[in-house]
């Protein structure tokens, strides 16, 4: 089956969809994006990834060339049109495609910007057997530039470091900066000791994670105790847990670090809960 995508206000079958090879996201990483999880055919976290979209933009000087009643209305379209029951939303904005290269930002007033959206099916997200095993990860050295808050589309370090660890035998990589774990290389880091949550707190050297902000409040809410702070990798591998978080995997557990298993090396108890809580919690407010 082939997907219908969404263009540049149309509605295309994936093999007719066209971009500009002067598209600034294509020649400079000049854009941002979202992506959005689908749990029986309905939108999760929505209204938290329309904010940090809008929020991505205004750091960039950049408009938004779609209202958020309009956003999600495509988004609806889309997991209609491509019967998505599990799966993801992908949304790119960038700057759009001047007549020519240039490292100048092109005039708002002349270049439309472009927006794209396409689905993933992802059958089996919610019920994935991964986080009933949990993921082995390795530590690298963080290298990317200083503004990880904002959602942009320069992803070539975190996919270096994905392939580093699949090259390693690992499932992901955990970046570390100055001595201290800023997050893995598409997710927020977490570990548990002694059943306090631990994790670095928000600014600019990490992503602002809606799946985070969503754990946090539902773990306060069970009475856990969480403390947002910095932590190495050698108190990670010292933890009782660890897990990460994200709009794709929910919450993940992590069972190993730099070939370091954690605890008894199995799945603890505090992800399982904290991935049951959320997938209950989001699914009563999914749209």
């Amino acid at each position: 089956m082939t997907r219908t995508v969404y263009v540049n206000g149309e509605y295309l079958p994936e093999n007719e969809a066209k971009i500009s090879i002067f598209d600034r996201g294509f020649l400079m990483a000049d854009g941002v994006y979202e992506v959005t999880s689908v749990l029986e055919g309905k939108l999760i976290d929505f209204d938290g990834h329309a904010v940090r979209l809008q929020r991505s933009l205004d750091e960039l000087d950049m408009n938004n060339p779609i209202s958020k009643e309009d956003l999600l209305e495509v988004h609806r379209e889309l997991v209609r049109a491509n019967e998505i029951d599990e799966g993801l939303i992908y949304l790119q904005i960038t700057r759009g495609a001047p007549d020519d290269r240039d490292f100048v930002f092109p005039d708002p007033e002349t270049t439309p910007q472009t927006i794209v959206l396409f689905t993933q099916n992802k059958p089996g997200l919610a019920n994935a057997p991964t986080a009933q095993k949990g993921i082995k990860v390795i530590s690298i050295d963080d290298e990317r530039w200083g503004r990880r808050d904002i959602k942009t589309v320069q992803l070539l370090y975190p996919s270096m470091g994905k392939m580093m660890a699949k090259k390693a035998g690992k499932d992901d990589a955990w970046m570390v900066e100055d001595g201290f774990v800023t997050e893995g290389t598409s997710n927020n880091a977490y570990i548990v000791k002694g059943n306090k949550i631990i994790t670095r707190a928000l600014s600019n050297e990490i992503l602002h994670g809606i799946t985070r902000a969503a754990v946090l409040r539902f773990a306060r809410e069970a009475q856990m105790e969480v403390e947002e702070r910095n932590f190495t990798i050698d108190e990670a591998k010292e933890a009782d847990e660890a897990f990460i978080t994200s709009a794709s995997t929910f919450v993940m557990p992590v069972v190993e670090i730099d070939d370091v298993s954690l605890g008894d090396g199995q799945v603890g108890s505090v992800a399982p809960r904290l991935r049951e809580i959320y997938l209950e919690e989001s699914l009563k407010k999914a749209i």
